[in-house]
């Protein structure tokens, strides 16, 4: 039988069960990036202070193995081994992945934006300049009101960029500029980050059984 990606969500309710109302969104947010590895875009990540840690965080769990071992293809690992000692060390240690930016980790570009321009356009302007139709940026502000993010959601829709937002209980902003926003039912922004570690978890697992299969081995 294939694995499925519902485990993880699953699970992820037993242990947090004040999480199911959110099931919904969740379920629509593995979709929407889902759809958009399928059609090999891009997925960014973006948020301040716990949550551009959160954005990094993220994209390390999606650029390497997290749960589900997994290899190179078989050309790859040719290519890669014909190309002497080196070359075989990489192809027995390089995986497959997914294409994520968090767009907290360019602090050049951060800083000359924020001295020149204005801090506020930093997600904006990355998303300007990477960004294409049918990526997806996944927001994450505890709030729903940080401004630098709800600018970035607004570049998100005039280039055709679905929103996937993680908030807290109110939503703020966010919950009108996301197409689908993950509200946690928390108010203060620790217990709101205390939310987001397991929900982006679960997206992480429930992306690679999705697109890598096999047993999951728990770390």
């Amino acid at each position: 039988m294939e694995p499925d990606p519902a485990v993880h969500m699953s699970q992820l309710l037993e242990r947090y069960p004040p999480l199911s109302p959110v099931a919904p969104d969740l379920n629509a947010a593995f979709a929407c990036m889902a759809t958009a590895i399928e059609r090999g875009r891009t997925l960014f990540v973006c948020g301040n202070g716990g949550s551009a840690a959160d954005a990094e965080h993220m994209v390390g769990e999606l650029g390497k193995v997290f749960l589900v071992p997994r290899t190179l293809q078989e050309d790859e690992r040719r290519k890669l081994v014909e190309l002497g000692d080196d070359g075989r060390y990489l192809a027995d240690r390089l995986v497959p992945g997914f294409r994520a930016i968090a767009l907290t980790g360019h602090p050049a570009l951060a800083t000359a934006l924020a001295n020149d321009v204005g801090a506020d356009i930093v997600f904006a302007q990355q998303l300007q300049v990477l960004g294409s139709p049918g990526d997806v940026l996944i927001a994450l502000s505890t709030s729903g009101n940080a401004r630098n993010v709800i600018l970035a959601t607004l570049v998100a829709r005039t280039k055709g960029i679905r929103v996937v937002g993680l908030t807290g209980q109110d939503g703020g902003r966010l919950r009108q500029t996301a197409d689908v926003c993950i509200c946690v039912p928390e108010r203060a922004t620790y217990r709101v980050q205390e939310y987001h570690l397991p929900v982006y978890h679960a997206l992480c697992a429930m992306l690679e059984t999705r697109f890598f299969g096999g047993a999951v081995t728990v770390r």
